[in-house]
């Protein structure tokens, strides 16, 4: 067994898996083991959908009436549908890429850096390693900064109820990103993916439930009025920002619209949940296509309505900036929505990292008791779960790294713009056009591949934009922050 086959094939409390074990000659019928020796898969459309739904109605919906605002009427709706188309053909690419070779007994990659090195190059793989990896750790970071802002708005909402809306009702997010990293040690250990099923369907119900609330109180407020100036191409220069500004804010607001739709860096980790048969990319296919219709249906509404409520002064935070105030209840309700929909989503995106990590440990030191070995836990006659040593210490440092990261940069329009800028071209574009391009064997210069080298530079170009536009908008930020004295 050469030592990438090896590495690849264990999980992370060290048994093999993988193409390097199967089952032993006349168990290859097991009920309970897949063709590659691993438990059997039971994941379906519904249970992919929502895995994926938990990943893209996130933090992002709330930010898209100010991006919307920033683009206008015409270019705003339009970018968002076409992310949407692009996410869609690209996702169906990348899920191809699960098996090498024939789609049913080929051989299986089970995380996207896996897919990467079937079909491309090295030095393709440490790339792709690095941009997926810094964009699960900045998810990680954003959305602890999200469900913290979230939570303090619950607290603001009471004190403007109760005091009226002139009130100093300012409190310290740290103190929720906190408690948020607190709660996050217990989940994070949650062995593996496949056991999150329930969190995902549970933070699915949470985003329907406060996107929903966003699109009712958007329609009140253009119903019962007043509304704020909208116009066909967003915010004006002159009146509402100087002409530097309106570039570098709508280049953030392709960020912004970029995170919203970035789920890709974790599509491969998802479809390794789904069973078979069918062949796990024709289901991945259709839960792709359940997932991204329903969230840009939900994303329309959440953009176009909330832009027509509040116009070119559109809050960056629709629930939490307080262009509601009443019913207060209600806006309590919703965070607390995004706050528990996050929690499930911060693990969604999480649980890639952990397990590439106790990969590489279990193959580095696969004698070491402190890595390898489970300790049998219970409490009570239910009550029963596995714990490893090296899991509880590497998982619980990584929760306050990325807490600690989270209070000193609580920038949530920069960092999402940020975070969707270098991650989307190279994950959801550049690699499943690369690989398809391979696996296909598409002639070089043919009308094909042409056209799907043009569609890869210009997302390059647009993620390039909203990477500087999102820098200008941390350096902004920064000028005016002091660390654990802003309050929000």
């Amino acid at each position: 067994m050469t030592k990438d086959v090896e590495m690849a094939a264990r999980n992370g409390n060290g048994a093999v898996s993988g193409d390097a074990y199967l089952p032993p000659p006349g168990q290859g019928g097991d009920v309970d083991m897949d063709d590659d020796g691993k438990h059997r898969r039971t994941g379906t459309v519904w249970t992919a959908s929502a895995h994926i739904i938990t990943a893209v109605i996130g933090s992002g919906v709330l930010s898209l009436a100010w991006a919307t605002a920033q683009l206008g009427w015409v270019v705003g709706p339009v970018t968002l549908l076409l992310f949407a188309a692009i996410t869609y053909y690209t996702s169906g690419l990348l899920a191809d890429c699960y098996r090498t070779g024939d789609q049913v007994t080929g051989k299986r990659n089970y995380t996207y850096m896996d897919a990467v090195a079937s079909y491309l190059s090295r030095w393709q793989v440490l790339t792709c390693g690095v941009f997926q990896y810094v964009n699960l750790v900045g998810t990680a970071i954003g959305y602890t900064i999200t469900a913290s802002i979230s939570a303090a708005a619950i607290n603001k909402a009471n004190c403007f109820h109760k005091n009226g809306r002139e009130a100093d009702c300012g409190v310290y997010d740290s103190m929720y990103m906190v408690v948020f990293g607190v709660v996050q040690i217990f989940f994070s250990q949650v062995p593996n993916f496949h056991d999150l099923w329930w969190l995902s369907i549970l933070a699915a119900i949470m985003s329907f439930t406060y996107a929903s609330i966003a699109v009712g109180l958007s329609l009140a407020q253009v119903i019962s009025g007043p509304t704020g100036k909208t116009s066909l191409t967003g915010t004006e220069v002159g009146v509402d920002v100087d002409s530097a500004e309106k570039i570098w804010l709508a280049f953030q607001a392709l960020g912004d619209i970029a995170f919203a739709y970035s789920y890709s860096m974790i599509l491969i980790e998802i479809q390794d949940t789904v069973k078979c048969p069918p062949a796990e990319n024709k289901t991945m296919k259709k839960a792709t296509l359940l997932g991204v219709s329903t969230t840009t249906a939900f994303y329309m509404l959440c953009g176009c309505l909330g832009y027509a409520a509040f116009g070119n002064g559109a809050k960056g935070n629709i629930l939490t900036g307080f262009g509601f105030y009443e019913p207060y209840w209600l806006i309590d309700f919703a965070n607390v929505c995004i706050v528990v929909h996050l929690v499930g989503a911060y693990q969604v995106f999480c649980q890639p990292i952990f397990s590439a990590v106790e990969t590489y440990a279990a193959w580095r030191w696969p004698n070491a008791g402190f890595i390898t070995r489970e300790h049998p836990v219970s409490a009570g006659k239910k009550v029963r779960f596995s714990l490893n040593m090296f899991r509880l210490t590497w998982r619980t440092a990584f929760v306050i790294v990325s807490t600690v990261l989270a209070i000193l940069m609580p920038f949530f329009n920069d960092i999402l713009g940020f975070l969707g800028a270098i991650g989307f071209w190279p994950l959801t574009v550049y690699f499943p056009v690369e690989m398809y391009i391979r696996q296909r064997q598409i002639q070089k210069y043919s009308t094909r591949w042409v056209a799907l080298q043009t569609l890869s530079f210009l997302c390059f170009l647009v993620s390039l934009a909203a990477a500087v536009g999102s820098i200008e908008g941390v350096t902004e930020s920064l000028k005016h922050y002091v660390p654990f004295k802003t309050k929000s």
